[in-house]
């Protein structure tokens, strides 16, 4: 049995994520304080999420050995390293998880969760100065280039003891299992969702975030990304920068009637994408629905979707299409296009078929028929 949970509260239009004990359902001050303060800093509520989460694992990895937070301060260099890397393998195993799976977590999935207890433990120090400072985070100075082409230096907290990470392409999809997925769908909304994933190539906080009166160019067959925080749903941009998308004449139609279908509902709303039945319907569509319609898809067709996939599918289309890396980097909202490349999936058969078209342009490359 778990004995903390994730919690959540609305308060003057914010939610703020705490971590209780299950048993008496009292909070966990200091996890809850810095949960609190990363609500304040304006992390997106998934972020806060997910970082709640990790704290009540690592709260249950630490009552495993009938120790508070503040303890760890007490421990040598040694102790405090074994701890953390211990940690490491207790995620990686799976104990953090109610059921158990035969799977065990990423190495990098394992250290992000580490990454946000260091997160917690560096806020303790700034807010109870009596803590001190871990001994197992040293300071490294890194200077890097701006974006503007100035360099800069800072100092950061690093750790030597996270696990190895290899570095994986993400899952794309295929044409043809994007479209077995739209004819399993029950209603145009759906179909929408998915063919706008495919072609747009937005995050999904991004395309629930999209208002159907002000982002939709519907002369120009353009949907806009607009960085809000208001959002009704919760929904959030990753960047505070707009972006346009142009989308295919065929799923603008689709757009179209979809919105013909659901005039009532929607007309009581300001998002594209709204609930369409039950008690909530006409509010705005949440990424947990979402995530939920995927799954029903999933378990009706056997194909693995998910919003992130259909990004991937985006780059990897363009690409075969010609778009410079760069352009596909600007539709992606890429900050970096080391980030863009981890979406291209080039395989053994296109790298063959390239290399013989190469040679069958440039026959005497190398003049090696002239040495025969």
């Amino acid at each position: 049995m778990k004995h903390y949970e994730v919690g959540s509260v609305q308060f003057d239009g914010k939610t703020y994520f705490l971590v209780r004990r299950t048993e008496d359902a009292s909070i966990c001050l200091i996890p809850t304080k810095y949960l609190k303060h990363k609500t304040k800093a304006n992390c997106s509520p998934n972020t806060v999420e997910r970082s709640a989460r990790t704290l009540s694992y690592f709260m249950e990895y630490m009552r495993e050995r009938n120790m508070q937070f503040e303890d760890v301060y007490d421990l040598a260099y040694s102790r405090q390293m074994e701890l953390f890397q211990q940690f490491l393998f207790w995620i990686k195993s799976g104990k953090h998880l109610e059921t158990p799976s035969a799977k065990t977590c990423l190495n990098a999935t394992c250290n992000s969760y580490l990454r946000e207890v260091f997160g917690l433990y560096q806020f303790m120090e700034l807010e109870y100065e009596q803590f001190g400072s871990l001994k197992v985070l040293s300071d490294r100075t890194i200077t890097y280039t701006t974006s503007v082409g100035i360099r800069k230096t800072m100092v950061c907290k690093s750790f030597t003891g996270y696990l190895k990470e290899t570095k994986t392409k993400g899952r794309s999809i295929e044409r043809e299992k994007i479209i077995q997925l739209l004819e399993a769908c029950t209603n145009c909304r759906d179909q929408l969702l998915l063919l706008l994933l495919a072609e747009t190539g937005f995050r999904i906080g991004e395309l629930l975030g999209v208002r159907y009166i002000e982002d939709i160019d519907y002369q120009g067959y353009r949907i806009r990304v607009q960085p809000r925080e208001d959002n009704e749903n919760e929904a959030r941009a990753k960047y505070a920068e707009d972006r346009w998308a142009k989308v295919s004449k065929e799923t603008f139609d689709i757009l179209l009637f979809y919105y013909a279908t659901y005039h009532d509902l929607m007309k009581e709303s300001q998002y594209l994408f709204i609930v369409i039945k039950g008690e909530t319907a006409g509010s705005a569509l949440t990424a947990n629905a979402v995530s939920a319609l995927l799954r029903r898809l999933t378990r009706k067709t056997g194909i693995k979707v998910t919003p992130h996939m259909l990004r991937h599918y985006f780059a990897n289309e363009r690409r075969k299409n010609g778009w410079a890396l760069e352009v596909i980097s600007k539709a992606l909202g890429h900050k970096k296009l080391e980030t863009t490349m981890d979406y291209i999936n080039i395989g053994n058969e296109e790298l063959a078929d390239a290399t013989d078209e190469l040679f069958r342009k440039n026959k005497a490359l190398y003049m090696a028929d002239k040495l025969l």
